[in-house]
């Protein structure tokens, strides 16, 4: 199993965490993971992609490992965490990649496919939405409602999202069989979102989601312009972004390779090895695992 590398890298002045593996000329693939986890969530995917791939897992700023500036040092929306991340990519000499995303990971990749369309050798998308259906009703309301109006009770409503239980919710709702899933990634993320001042940071994330589906009519687009090798490998049991998510992918991209596997909303929790497979073979049948002309 190739080796794993854990580096820092400081970007418009802020330390950027992130994982990396594989042979430095290997085609590139960029994990971009969700709320409220981490490049940690990827721990057991690097391994198996980096024996075909350069695999770069950053942190976004406010999570993980990477620095989690005070919102008025830093302006927290997914224009500038795309930038950081564009910004990484840049410094790291990477100008050719495929995206995997999953949760706020897509928004930021769909920000990054859209600044610059030949940049993206393929697409895989975990439980990360691109069109309005698949949003869950029950657990999206309290966003839609705090983009309507922020007040005490609309901000106490998206303040929940951040305690222990619910991020507990996240991983083992819809999962067949709980004990497959460590109570270790729970406590992990809990323990880094609540870092002093985090909780402002993430509120202006679920503020700023309200920007993410007025992109979606340029990702169609985009979409159908560039026909982009798309792969849709989802838990068929996530209640934050449910089935049809994964199934709207065809309605632009004929062509969209979609599985809906048991698991839910972190699906590598229970089947990281499938997905790997799946990955791996969806990389070499798009081309994307062949290395760019010198």
């Amino acid at each position: 199993m190739p080796e794993i590398r854990h580096r820092f890298a400081t970007v418009a002045g802020h330390q950027v965490f992130y994982r990396e593996a594989g042979h430095a000329d290997a085609p590139v693939i960029v994990l971009l993971h969700g709320y409220p986890t981490s490049s940690f969530m990827f721990r057991n995917l690097i391994g198996p992609l980096a024996t075909d791939h350069r695999v770069i897992a950053p942190d976004h700023l406010g999570f993980g490992l990477s620095d989690a500036p005070p919102v008025d040092e830093f302006e927290y929306t997914f224009d500038a965490l795309a930038e950081i991340t564009a910004g990484l990519l840049g410094q790291l000499g990477v100008d050719r990649y495929a995206i995997y995303v999953q949760d706020y990971g897509a928004p930021i990749g769909w920000r990054l496919a859209l600044r610059d369309p030949a940049a993206i050798t393929a697409i895989v998308t975990q439980n990360g939405n691109g069109y309005d259906a698949g949003f869950v009703p029950d657990f999206w309301q309290p966003v839609w409602e705090y983009h309507r109006e922020q007040n005490p009770r609309t901000e106490a409503g998206l303040r929940a999202a951040l305690s222990l239980e619910a991020i507990r919710w996240q991983y083992l709702t819809g999962v067949p069989d709980e004990s497959l899933v460590d109570p270790t990634v729970w406590w992990h993320d809990f323990r880094l979102v609540s870092r002093p001042g985090n909780d402002a940071v993430q509120l202006k994330l679920f503020a700023d989601y309200a920007t993410n589906p007025p992109l979606y009519p340029r990702l169609h687009e985009y979409f159908r312009t560039t026909r982009v090798p798309l792969l849709a490998v989802w838990g068929r049991g996530d209640q934050i972004f449910g089935p049809d998510g994964a199934k709207a992918f065809a309605d632009d991209l004929p062509d969209a390779e979609i599985h809906l596997l048991d698991g839910g909303h972190f699906l590598l929790e229970t089947a990281a090895a499938q997905v790997a497979d799946l990955v791996r073979a969806f990389l070499t049948k798009s081309g994307a695992s062949t290395k760019p002309p010198r």
